[in-house]
């Protein structure tokens, strides 16, 4: 089938539901990670020091019209944890990437990611119908990579000096990516871990 450029929508998974972003999610977003030089320190913004400062950046996010961003609500509280996007979305090429993703530490190496991932891919590949997946990260977050190279994904290779950060400083952006058949395996392996995890 062709690929349907993505809208807005709830995505409803045992642990996690995405829901689209609005900025009426900032206060639980600003306290979940807000002022965390660690949850920021890979992404190519500062880390945002107050709501007001959180609330730019997720206005300038929603407001760009590249993005399709939804924010992560933890089901056991029913609070705003994260946020993460469909970006770089091509109908013609069946392509997007998942990116601009980000959790609160406390969420880190829990269900949540697995469970994001295992959402947005099967929305991506079986309700929407695109052929291929991609993220890139710094080339220096390691914990990043090995995220995504445990959802089956294919590293494809370095884009040298491809973004410059606030300070001036550059990094490359290490690419991988996910195709339709490749995905069957992939979800197989997701759901299993997410059982484990969970």
């Amino acid at each position: 089938m062709p690929a349907t450029t993505p809208v807005p929508t709830v995505l409803h998974g045992r642990y996690v539901r995405l829901e689209p972003l609005t900025l009426d999610h900032v206060p639980d977003l600003f306290a979940a990670g807000g002022a965390d030089d660690e949850v920021w320190r890979w992404i190519s913004v500062e880390t945002p020091r107050t709501q007001s400062d959180l609330r730019d950046l997720a206005r300038k996010v929603l407001d760009d019209g590249s993005h399709v961003a939804f924010v992560v609500i933890g089901l056991a509280d029913g609070r705003a944890i994260g946020w993460t996007t469909y970006l770089d979305i091509s109908e013609q090429d069946e392509r997007l990437e998942i990116g601009w993703t980000w959790y609160g530490r406390t969420h880190w190496g829990t269900a949540v990611n697995t469970e994001c991932k295992l959402l947005l891919l099967t929305h991506a590949f079986e309700d929407l119908g695109f052929g291929r997946v991609q993220w890139k990260t710094h080339h220096r977050n390691e914990r990043s990579q090995r995220a995504i190279a445990r959802l089956g994904a294919v590293r494809e290779g370095v884009l040298r000096r491809h973004r410059r950060h606030n300070d001036g400083s550059w990094r490359d952006s290490v690419y991988y990516s996910m195709l339709a058949d490749e995905w069957p395996a992939a979800r197989t392996r997701l759901a299993e871990r997410l059982a484990v995890t969970g």
